[in-house]
């Protein structure tokens, strides 16, 4: 995941801000880590240098 992505994602619940925290990454980009809504309490992984945004699942 290239940082500069930071600019425009935000939380798929509220949309709000994300918080970033990078665990690794190579001379290019974000490999590992998480990004943070701290609005919602949900944390969203980025593994290989992908970011999973899926929604965390609603039970009623």
């Amino acid at each position: 995941m290239k940082e500069s992505i930071m600019e425009i994602i935000v939380c798929p619940v509220c949309k709000g801000t994300l918080e970033l925290v990078v665990t690794e990454r190579n001379e290019r980009e974000i490999t590992a880590g998480t990004l943070i809504c701290h609005k919602c309490n949900h944390p969203y992984p980025i593994k290989d240098g992908i970011p999973n945004l899926l929604p965390p699942d609603i039970h009623t």
